[in-house]
């Protein structure tokens, strides 16, 4: 019989009385033992916040959070409606991207550059086409069965879009005449060039 044989006999037996007295057995008490020794070598949360606390006052001192793009500025959209795809949306924003995406974002970003884009176009006939256009294709998203982020654009009434590229197109024009009439007014008088006298050289 080997020794530790010997010795897992002689603990089975120790364990079996000290079970029939009520006590708590040799082995269970090694296992507590063993448990809270790996307890305690265990970092508690308090350990993890305090490391992770003092990491970030050493970065701090290092300078390096310095410099991040949009220090000092406010948090953009703060406040704003909830919107699930704002991080599509943004991406879209600064990359500059058209036609790619959902039909649903394409359509959020494109009535939020509406009024831009109406005014770019130098036709009453241009406007209405332009949108009717964007209506239609409003329509045809919300009846797409695809999934997908749900249309949240509505449609533009036509009539009212166009009464206001009218008003936006009349300013426009108003402040560029009073521009250039203010720039005629305030040119010197020039005199023409077969008046001009040239001076006889000394």
């Amino acid at each position: 019989m080997s020794d530790d044989a010997a010795v897992n006999a002689a603990r089975y037996i120790v364990d079996r009385v000290a079970a029939e007295r009520g006590e708590v057995t040799p082995t269970e008490a090694a296992h507590e033992r063993d448990e809270l020794k790996s307890r305690a070598s265990r970092p508690t949360s308090v350990d993890r916040a305090t490391f992770v606390e003092s990491q970030v006052q050493q970065a701090i001192r290092r300078g390096d959070f310095d410099d991040l793009p949009g220090a000092g500025k406010p948090l953009p959209d703060l406040g704003g409606v909830h919107d699930p795809d704002w991080w599509i949306r943004r991406k879209i924003e600064r990359e500059g991207l058209r036609g790619l995406g959902p039909p649903a974002l394409a359509l959020r970003v494109e009535a939020r550059e509406l009024p831009d884009r109406v005014d770019a176009l130098g036709t009453e006939r241009e406007v209405r086409e332009y949108l009717e256009d964007f209506n239609l294709r409003v329509t045809e998203a919300r009846r797409q069965l695809l999934g997908g982020p749900p249309v949240v654009t509505s449609v533009r009434d036509v009539e009212e879009e166009v009464a206001g590229w009218r008003e936006r197109r009349d300013h426009t024009r108003g402040l560029r005449s009073a521009a250039e009439g203010d720039a005629s007014r305030n040119l010197p008088s020039r005199t023409p060039w077969y008046r001009r006298v040239t001076r006889p050289r000394r």
